[in-house]
């Protein structure tokens, strides 16, 4: 592009070369052969940190995949713990309050996605547990007040099934999921809507 009579060169950078450098060839190459494993598992753990909070098993399983050799990734994963950048039970908490109001996710739903992340029982029973059977009831009561009036129209067992359906995804029990629909669908006569 010209203005006034001189050309201006692109300021663009080369695609990539603003990557952080983990001691990598490529995205998947091989590790060079001077990198210090140590230094390497640093540079993934903090790379993997930034994008978004991971569990310690997670950032153990990434270290693994990288042909990080495990004595060398506990080290590093445990000074991280040390300085309280790889915290288990932080990371369940956020997690339990976020999925929780967020999502509307249900205790069972969430001790299944923690598990999953490599949480220990102890620590998700514990994140958990700060959810009481009040706050699950008033979120599935919420969530079904959310749904409800895309399923007018429907029979009453449709609308049921539809609506049970959509707590069970999100981990709720059949016991409280009929038991809010029914509520719901009660107030809902009662009110001429």
């Amino acid at each position: 592009m010209t203005f006034g009579g001189t050309r201006r060169r692109s300021s663009k950078r080369p695609r990539g070369a603003d990557r952080f450098d983990d001691g990598r060839d490529g995205p998947d190459g091989p590790p060079q052969p001077e990198a210090d494993p140590e230094s390497v598992a640093r540079a993934i753990v903090l790379r993997k940190l930034t994008m978004a909070p991971k569990t310690r098993a997670q950032l153990a399983d990434d270290l693994r995949s990288r042909d990080v050799p495990d004595d060398v990734a506990e080290r590093v994963l445990d000074r991280f713990g040390e300085v309280g950048l790889v915290d288990d039970e932080a990371f369940a908490n956020a997690w339990v309050r976020s999925r929780h109001v967020g999502k509307g996710l249900a205790r069972r739903a969430l001790t299944h996605e923690l598990r999953h992340r490599g949480v220990e029982d102890d620590t998700v029973a514990a994140a958990v547990d700060a959810i009481s059977p009040d706050d699950e009831r008033a979120a599935a009561t919420e969530l079904v007040a959310r749904r409800l009036p895309a399923t007018r129209g429907l029979a009453r067992d449709a609308r049921m099934r539809r609506l049970a359906g959509m707590l069970a995804r999100k981990g709720y029990s059949s016991g409280l999921a009929m038991a809010v629909i029914r509520d719901a669908l009660a107030a809902e006569s009662h009110t001429g809507t």
